[in-house]
C-alpha cells in the first residue's frame, strides 16, 4: 500500500503545482493598469550597480519579479521630448516629427505674426509657461506658440506631434489616463486629438541650472535636495491617483488604466556631482539621489499593495534618456557660441536654429548652404570636438530628408565621447541629447508578480519604442492601434510570449 500512497501523494502534489502554475500564468491576462516611472538619467549600468549594492532596494526587488533589459536604448537624439514620445508612441523622431524641445519648422509661421512668413523656431520649453504652470496646470502662452499659416491658429505641442499616443488609444478603448511631468509642454502626450490624458499634472521644475548652482542656488535644478523634494511632491500626487482620486487628492476618480511620472533627482545628481569613475561608481551626492528615487519607487509599490492593485498592475521602470559622460575623465566642455560662430562665418545670416547639448542640431534658412557649413565645421572639428557630421544622403539614412520634411535638421553634429556643448562658465558634469551610449543605454525593467518569466536579464538589444506596443498588449489592446508602430513595425519586448499575439513587421524605410 505504501507505493500507492506515495503515488497518490505525488499526483496530488503535481496537480496542485499545475493548478498554481496555471493560476499564476492567467494572472497576467488580467492586467488592468500600467504604471510607468521614468527615472530620468538612469542608465542600465546604474540599475545594475544599484541593485547589486542595494539588494533589498525597491528596484532590486522589482527586478526579481520581472525582466531587466540590459541593452535597452532610447531614441536619438536622446532628449526628454523624443525620449518620452518613444515610450508613449512607439516611434522615433523620424515619424513623431519631434527631435527636441527646441527645433525649427520651415512650414510654420513665427509667433505673433500675420502668417505671411513661413519658417520659425519651435520652442516647447518652460519659456512658454502660462500663469498656472507653478501649480501644475498645463497652461501655455498662446502668443508664444508657432502659427499654422493655413489658418493662423497657434500650434500646441499636441498638434505638433504627428502620431497618436498610448493615452489616446487607451482612452478611446474606455480606459482612464493620467500622467505627471516637469513642464506644461508635456501636454504633447494628449496627442493629435488633444484628449489623450484625462488627469495631466505638470508642476514646473524650472530651467536647467545644474551647471550654475553657485549663482542660482534658489532654483530647483541647482540643488539635489530641492529636486528630491520636488520629486516627492509628484509621487504624493501619483499616490493620490492610486488611492482613487485625481492628482490633487480632492476629486474622486477611477484608478487610471495608464499613469506614471518622471523623477528628476538622478538627472540633476549626474549633472551636479557625477560619477567617481568609468565603472559608474556614483559620487556620494548622486548616490543620495539614487537612494531617494528608489525610496519613492518603494512608496509607490507599497501604495499599490495597500490598495490590492499590485497583482493587476504592470510596473515599468525606465528613463527618457541617460546622461554622459559617465567617466569623469572624458568630460570636455565646449562653448556653444564657438559652433554658432563657425556656422555664421561660413554662411552669414543663414543659421535658422541651432540646438546643442550632447549633439548639435542645425537648421539652415537656405539648404543649399549645407555642404558649405559642413566643410567649415569639419575644418574646425578638433577644436569643436566633432566626431562626425550627418547631412545629405548620410542624414537621410536615419531621418526623413530635409528636402522633403520641413522639420528635419540640415546637419546633425555628433561630438567625440565626453564632449558637452555648454554655455561659457558652466561646470556641469554631464548632459544628454546625443547619440552616444552614455546617453542612450537606459534602464528598462518590467515587473509584475505573475509574469511568466521572472528574475531574468535579457541582453539582446531592444529599444524603448517597444515599451508602447508592449504595454498595450499587456492590457489586451492591439499595438497596431499606434500609428508609429504600424509605420515602423515596432515589436513588443521579448520575454513574455503572451504579448506576441500581435505581430508587427518592420518597415524597411525606417530605422530605430
Amino acid at each position: 500500500m505504501q507505493p500507492i500512497s506515495l503515488y497518490i501523494l505525488l499526483t496530488v502534489l503535481f496537480m496542485a503545482l499545475s493548478a498554481n502554475t496555471s493560476a499564476q500564468g492567467n494572472k497576467i491576462d488580467v492586467i488592468k493598469h500600467v504604471l510607468m516611472i521614468s527615472v530620468d538619467g538612469l542608465h542600465a549600468l546604474d540599475l545594475r550597480n544599484y541593485s547589486v549594492s542595494h539588494p533589498r532596494s525597491a528596484m532590486a526587488q522589482l527586478a526579481r519579479s520581472g525582466i531587466v533589459y540590459t541593452q535597452a536604448h532610447t531614441v536619438s537624439p536622446a532628449d526628454s521630448f523624443p525620449g518620452l514620445l518613444a515610450l508613449t508612441t512607439g516611434g522615433t523622431p523620424a515619424v513623431t516629427g519631434v527631435y527636441f524641445d527646441e527645433t525649427y519648422d520651415h512650414s510654420l509661421s513665427p509667433p505673433g505674426g500675420d502668417c505671411h512668413q513661413t519658417g520659425t523656431s519651435v520652442i516647447y520649453d518652460e519659456s512658454i509657461d502660462g500663469p498656472g504652470a507653478s501649480m501644475g496646470i498645463p497652461e501655455l502662452k498662446t502668443s508664444l506658440l508657432p502659427l499654422d499659416p493655413k489658418n493662423c491658429n497657434p500650434v500646441y505641442p499636441h498638434s505638433y506631434l504627428r502620431v497618436n499616443t498610448v493615452f489616446e488609444v487607451i482612452r478611446q478603448s474606455g480606459g482612464h489616463t493620467a500622467w505627471i511631468d516637469k513642464h506644461p509642454v508635456y501636454e504633447i502626450l494628449n496627442g493629435p486629438s488633444g484628449h489623450g490624458v484625462e488627469d495631466l499634472y505638470t508642476p514646473e521644475i524650472g530651467s536647467n541650472f545644474e551647471g550654475t548652482e553657485d549663482k542660482h542656488s534658489n532654483k530647483i535644478t541647482a540643488s539635489i535636495t530641492k529636486t528630491e523634494r520636488y520629486d516627492q511632491e509628484k509621487v504624493n500626487a501619483l499616490i493620490n491617483e492610486i488611492h482613487g482620486f485625481r492628482h490633487d487628492g480632492k476629486t474622486s476618480a477611477q484608478v487610471p488604466t495608464i499613469f506614471g511620472l518622471n523623477l528628476q533627482a538622478v538627472n540633476v545628481g549626474q549633472k551636479l556631482a557625477g560619477y567617481k569613475d568609468s565603472r559608474g561608481l556614483p559620487s556620494p551626492q548622486l548616490e543620495d539621489a539614487l537612494i531617494h528615487s528608489d525610496m519613492l519607487i518603494g512608496k509607490i509599490v507599497s501604495a499599490l499593495r495597500e490598495k490590492d492593485l499590485l497583482d493587476s498592475t504592470l510596473l515599468i521602470v525606465t528613463a527618457k534618456h541617460g546622461n554622459g559622460p559617465i567617466d569623469p575623465k572624458a568630460l570636455r566642455l565646449v562653448d556653444k557660441k564657438d559652433m554658432y560662430q563657425v556656422v555664421e562665418n561660413a554662411a552669414p545670416g543663414e543659421l535658422a536654429q541651432i540646438t546643442s547639448d550632447q549633439s548639435a542640431l542645425i537648421w539652415l534658412k537656405d539648404p543649399e548652404k549645407t555642404t558649405l557649413v559642413a566643410d567649415a565645421l569639419e575644418h574646425h572639428g578638433t577644436r569643436l570636438g566633432i566626431s562626425r557630421i550627418l547631412y545629405g544622403s548620410t542624414l537621410a539614412l536615419y531621418f526623413p530628408s530635409p528636402e522633403t520634411d520641413s522639420r528635419t535638421p540640415n546637419l546633425i553634429v555628433i561630438p567625440d565621447r565626453g564632449v558637452v556643448y555648454a554655455k561659457a562658465g558652466d561646470n556641469k558634469k554631464a548632459e544628454h541629447g546625443g547619440f552616444v551610449t552614455d546617453d542612450t543605454n537606459v534602464a528598462l525593467l518590467i515587473s509584475n508578480p505573475h509574469l511568466q518569466r521572472q528574475s531574468v536579464m535579457i541582453q539582446a538589444p531592444v529599444f524603448t519604442t517597444q515599451v508602447a506596443p508592449t504595454l498595450l498588449a499587456s492590457l489586451g489592446l492591439s499595438p497596431g492601434a499606434l500609428e508609429a508602430v504600424k509605420m515602423q513595425g515596432t515589436p513588443v519586448l521579448p520575454g513574455e510570449n503572451r504579448w506576441k499575439i500581435f505581430p508587427t513587421q518592420p518597415n524597411p524605410g525606417f530605422t530605430q
